[in-house]
């Protein structure tokens, strides 16, 4: 675990991280002077993460950081500047450190920032009448990424439980306290698989859709394994839109679900612990890696 000295500017300790990794691609690896001042510049911001958050310096970066980084960043940049600083950790690990080989990349994070700032939560009414707006496929997909928080791509990577373990992460007793339902797990951003918690009724509903055998499905590029015959993804999301405009003459889209979810939960939640720890307790159940990401969707 690395250390750094009291009283030293935060900033120039990420600077001089950065450019030492720099140093050792540029002319080598990279020709580019542009690249390289570009890639210079959004590794000081990683820098500066890993040295807070990870407690560690630029180069002892572990892809599973990487990735929980680029996670959280994507709630609050675009997607160039996020592309860009996947694309920087990358040729480092390639080139420098040696935690990626030649061949290998990171996965591709879809930024949210837009999302975010355009969608607009659904009260339980309105989720339900969009609901009824689709067709099966579609309205079972709506009312159990509503009940469950999800992205329109994990709708996709649904297993049960005993099917499948989730990733390794704290978590309160809380979690999923108030609800019951049936176990699920699905995989989010950077490939983390996380506990998810469907109401009984809607777990009937989705297990009488299950597959015999597991079915291939390629969306927005990305080859998936779905389990059920529901909706998600694209397709899903296209629906969504389509009927809330054809139901409530307006649209917040799909992710709009996920700041209901949020802000449903922590509304349950307050009621019997503190606003920290009843956010703490929601953006463990939303898969994200630090609470201060989850107040974004209570706005």
């Amino acid at each position: 675990m690395a250390k750094f000295a009291k009283n030293v500017d935060p900033k120039a300790v990420a600077e001089k991280q950065a450019a030492n990794v720099m140093k050792q691609m540029q002319g080598k690896n990279l020709s580019s002077v542009g690249t390289v001042r570009n890639y210079e510049e959004r590794l000081t911001i990683v820098a500066q993460h890993a040295n807070t958050h990870f407690q560690c310096g630029l180069r002892d970066l572990t892809v599973h950081q990487a990735h929980q980084y680029l996670t959280d960043r994507a709630t609050k940049v675009g997607q160039n500047t996020l592309d860009m600083e996947r694309q920087a950790i990358q040729s480092m690990m390639q080139h420098v450190t040696g935690k990626l080989g030649q061949t290998e990349k990171l996965d591709v994070i879809k930024s949210e920032q837009q999302q975010i700032l355009s969608s607009r939560s659904y009260t339980p009414e309105q989720a339900q009448i969009v609901s009824n707006a689709q067709t099966e496929r579609n309205a079972l997909a709506t009312e159990i990424a509503h009940a469950a928080g999800l992205r329109a791509h994990e709708l996709h990577t649904l297993q049960r439980l005993e099917e499948r373990i989730p990733d390794p992460r704290p978590a309160l007793e809380e979690k999923f306290s108030g609800r019951t339902g049936e176990r699920y797990t699905v995989e989010g951003k950077g490939g983390l698989i996380r506990e998810v918690l469907i109401p009984n009724h809607l777990s009937e509903r989705l297990e009488e859709r299950r597959f015999e055998r597991p079915q291939p499905i390629v969306d927005r590029g990305v080859n998936y394994t779905t389990h059920y015959d529901i909706n998600g993804g694209n397709r899903w999301s296209s629906s969504f839109s389509s009927a809330s405009n054809r139901a409530l003459n307006w649209s917040g889209g799909a992710h709009g679900l996920r700041h209901s979810y949020a802000q449903e939960r922590m509304n349950e939640l307050k009621k019997s612990m503190p606003y920290e720890k009843a956010l703490e307790v929601v953006s463990q159940e939303m898969g994200h890696f630090r609470p201060d990401i989850t107040e974004v969707y209570l706005r």
